[in-house]
């Protein structure tokens, strides 16, 4: 019997890409034109790489940006870069269609909620917060928890602990095959993989896929009638 979904955040309740990329590109703006001497669309570009590179959550991404771009940090570059980031990120941070109803539904289920993720804690309830949807959450499980990313089953583990419920009992929801799928399988819970939000490529198999948000109640109901 099912009695928990666990979801990742980014990309999975939060359409974090559309805000990563309409920050980004404030950023590089403002970037070049206090001075960095690139093309646009070239910084963009190996912004982008650099994020698949080092993580999408990388605190220092515009220091490392920098020294790689020009060889040093400019501290008024940085600065511009920063503060154009911050402007835009307070307007595009959104769920996807569908969230809060689909989370009402699953408690009105009965079901325990949780956020497993690889980002810092207070990042991650701030986003929660920002959308109103911290109220749904039993537990959130972040960085700090285990120091270990996904796919480490620590985490996983740590979730499972919280929840006092068995891993067969857990359905978790992420959007990356090879760090959410990957390691939920691995501590033995069941799976619906986040096609609408997905971002990076995996060879990893949920037991679901998802094509938009309220197809997570499909997939509950699924351990329902089986």
């Amino acid at each position: 019997m099912l009695r928990a979904v666990l979801f990742d955040l980014d990309n999975t309740l939060v359409d974090f890409m559309r805000m990563k990329e309409a920050c980004s590109e404030a950023a590089i703006h403002s970037m070049v034109e206090t001075g960095l001497p690139l093309e646009e669309e070239k910084a963009k570009k190996r912004l982008f790489e650099m994020y698949r590179e080092v993580g999408i959550e990388n605190q220092s991404i515009f220091e490392k940006f920098l020294k790689e771009t020009i060889g040093k940090v400019d501290f008024k570059i940085l600065a511009a870069g920063i503060a154009a980031y911050r402007r835009v990120k307070a307007g595009h941070l959104v769920p996807y269609a569908h969230v809060r109803e689909t989370l009402i539904k699953l408690k009105e289920r009965g079901l325990k909620l949780g956020i497993v993720s690889d980002a810092p804690k207070l990042q991650a309830w701030l986003r929660l917060a920002e959308m109103n949807l911290a109220e749904f959450f039993d537990i959130v499980i972040a960085l700090e928890d285990t120091g270990q990313l996904k796919p480490s089953e620590l985490p996983f583990k740590q979730a499972i602990k919280k929840l006092g419920l068995k891993p067969g009992e857990i359905l978790f929801v992420g959007d990356n095959p090879e760090r959410d799928i990957k390691g939920a399988k691995a501590v033995g819970m069941h799976t619906a993989l986040a096609k609408y939000g997905q971002f990076a490529a995996g060879k990893e198999k949920a037991e679901h896929e998802l094509r938009n948000v309220r197809d997570i109640l499909k997939a509950v109901d699924y351990y329902k009638e089986s």
